[in-house]
């Protein structure tokens, strides 16, 4: 999603064209019954500390300390990934005063019926909740420990149905969003997790198996390491000194990502195994090996000093 003012660049229209889930019904690992599993999630990249940078992402908020400068400029992207494969199949990025239910809105249009999407509870909001479920995908969310959830129906796997309400409509007067809720705790942490989903039939998805499929979510982290220690190294900061040209790097590095992945869940295919258990590391070592020239130069055009443009 380009910024404000901002027409979309080459790498972000490229992006958008070819980067789509890429799972087959066959493939192991990428779907939940008749379900395909995605999740979203945001993170921030460390760009080049130059004035632009700063004016266009702004810096991460100050320690209290007094400091005037703290860190690196940063931009925040949000994106959806399908667990199965980590391909991730779209992005919006921002400043950081973009929160990333903002930039949420930009990539749900992405989701499909058939698709399961899951989120952890910052992402929650009844707006947010209710323009994602009406994109047909069904919706798998934790929510906070706080959040009045009255009890409407139990049922026998110990769920129960209930209704989430805006934040404005304090005592409930008007009819809220039906959905069904799943409590469970996990040996060896404290506290109770939370999660709500669309899916209101308790034999279609079990409690049990909601609980254990939220796990997945944790796909998205795997990714981002991917990407960020992998691809770009355990220290990735774009090198772009303009907020253009750091976008245009970001979207790069999804691309390539996104190539990858696809080659494995090929070569996945071929095997008859899951694409999780194909290493990323050694995927991406075949692929440099591969690669003859390597693309760090720039990709305008050049010519000998005092040679004018062909007409």
């Amino acid at each position: 999603m380009a910024r404000a003012g901002q027409s979309k660049s080459s790498g972000e229209r490229l992006f958008a064209r070819v980067c789509r889930p890429v799972a087959t019904p066959g493939t192991q690992g990428a779907f939940y019954r008749d379900w395909r599993l995605t999740a979203i999630d945001g993170t921030t990249f460390d760009l080049p500390d130059t004035k632009a940078n700063v004016e266009a992402f702004g810096r991460p908020p100050r320690s209290g300390r007094g400091e005037q400068d703290v860190g690196y400029p940063q931009l925040r992207m949000v994106g959806p990934v399908e667990c199965g494969t980590h391909a991730v199949f779209d992005a919006a990025n921002g400043g950081l005063r973009t929160g990333e239910q903002a930039l949420a809105r930009a990539v749900l249009v992405s989701l499909r019926p058939g698709m399961l999407l899951l989120a952890d509870r910052g992402f929650y909001g009844v707006d947010l909740w209710r323009t994602a479920a009406a994109t047909g995908a069904d919706l798998l969310w934790r929510v906070r420990k706080d959040l009045v959830l009255p009890m409407v129906e139990q049922l026998p796997d110990g769920s129960y149905l209930t209704e989430i309400f805006d934040r404005s409509d304090i005592h409930h007067t008007r009819h809220g969003v039906p959905v069904h809720a799943v409590e469970y705790t996990i040996a060896g942490h404290e506290g109770v997790y939370r999660l709500i989903t669309t899916i209101l039939d308790p034999d279609t998805a079990p409690a049990a198996e909601l609980a254990a499929l939220y796990a997945q979510r944790w796909e998205f982290e795997s990714t981002l390491d991917e990407i960020k220690t992998h691809l770009g190294g355990p220290h990735l900061v774009p090198r772009s000194q303009h907020p253009d040209g750091a976008e245009q790097e970001l979207y790069g590095f999804l691309l390539v990502h996104h190539a990858i992945r696809h080659l494995m869940h090929q070569a996945a295919r071929q095997a008859d195994r899951d694409p999780d258990r194909i290493s990323f590391t050694r995927s991406l070592r075949v692929v440099r090996r591969q690669v003859t020239d390597q693309a760090a130069f720039s990709p305008r055009p050049t010519r000998p000093r005092g040679q004018s443009h062909p007409r």
